[in-house]
């Protein structure tokens, strides 16, 4: 496969889950601030902007701020309108290997925006919330189900898992880091999906202890850490193998698996009580993974002196 088709592809999966994954967010940290009327709403955005990596001074972050950098702004690859666009430029580049209804539900997304970003200034921002998670989930099912499991999905789906764990340990962080302006436990597994899960799981209320473990180590929900770690574990092991033509008899191929293997054994053999007594450095941990795999990738995978016409790497 050509290097700027298998970048592209690995960044359509990367910006599809970002735009899912802060649609997710803000819908939680919008809901909080209209349920909450004691909460302190610039702190609070602050935090958010903050964690997004898009700080900004306490007395300047303020709701509409928070919005505008992070749903509407359409230059941003780590804004919603930002990384649906990019995902649809990158599609522009791939459509060879990609299936017709995948580049239709792409461009499609990216054509409705305006009126979705217009009904949300109007009415509220939910609606165009509802609107990312139902596409992104439309575009991921099109790719399980119409893509063959050759090296155009295994890009996809490896872009698709390093960007959840990078999302997945920032929306554990709102939690941990921003103290008494931080949402409950239960606005964090619903930001993920992961609140029925969780109840049908342990049967009772939300405990932070296992709301944390759940939400880091649990196997068999696909939003995990721990999860989304081996999927993209098992990713690279299947383009190594698909790319060395002489197995490896010692360690790993490449050095995006070895970074990987290590997060994902820090997660599997640690102790529960000794990972969550140091949870604030180790999500600090998984995102600098992510940034690091990340680049692994792009040097072992990708052709950087090749001409790139799709959007460049933003903010992760």
């Amino acid at each position: 496969m050509l290097s700027r088709i298998a970048e592209s592809l690995f960044w359509i999966g990367r910006y599809v889950e970002r735009a899912d994954d802060t649609a997710r967010i803000l819908d939680v940290h919008t809901q909080r601030l209209v349920e909450d009327p004691w909460i302190d709403e610039r702190r609070a955005c602050a935090n958010l902007l903050g964690l997004m990596g898009a700080g900004v001074p306490e007395e300047e972050a303020d709701t509409e701020r928070v919005l505008a950098t992070l749903a509407f702004e359409r230059d941003s690859p780590s804004s919603i309108v930002g990384a649906l666009s990019a995902a649809r430029e990158n599609a522009r580049g791939a459509r060879e290997v990609l299936s017709a209804e995948i580049w239709e539900s792409l461009n499609v997304t990216h054509n409705a925006l305006p009126q979705q970003r217009t009904m949300a200034r109007r009415y509220g921002p939910h609606s165009l919330f509802r609107f990312v998670r139902e596409r992104s989930a439309m575009v991921f099912g099109l790719a399980d189900s119409t893509m063959s499991r050759d090296e155009s999905w295994l890009f996809l789906v490896l872009g698709r898992s390093l960007e959840r764990v990078d999302m997945t340990a920032r929306i554990l962080s709102t939690r941990v880091l921003a103290g008494d302006a931080a949402p409950s436990w239960t606005l964090v597994l619903r930001s993920t999906g992961a609140y029925e899960p969780y109840l049908r799981t342990y049967r009772g209320v939300v405990d932070s202890s296992r709301a944390a473990e759940f939400l880091l180590l649990d196997r068999l929900f696909p939003r995990s850490v721990f999860a989304a770690l081996e999927q993209a574990e098992a990713c690279l092991a299947e383009l190594e193998r698909s790319t060395v033509r002489d197995a490896t008899r010692i360690g790993v191929a490449g050095e995006a698996h070895r970074i990987v293997g290590r997060a994902r054994t820090m997660l599997e053999f640690m102790p529960p009580p000794e990972l969550l007594d140091r949870l604030p450095q180790r999500l600090d941990e998984l995102q600098r993974t992510c940034s690091l795999a990340s680049a692994a990738v792009t040097g072992r995978f990708f052709t950087e002196q090749a001409p790139q016409v799709w959007v460049p790497e933003g903010v992760a």
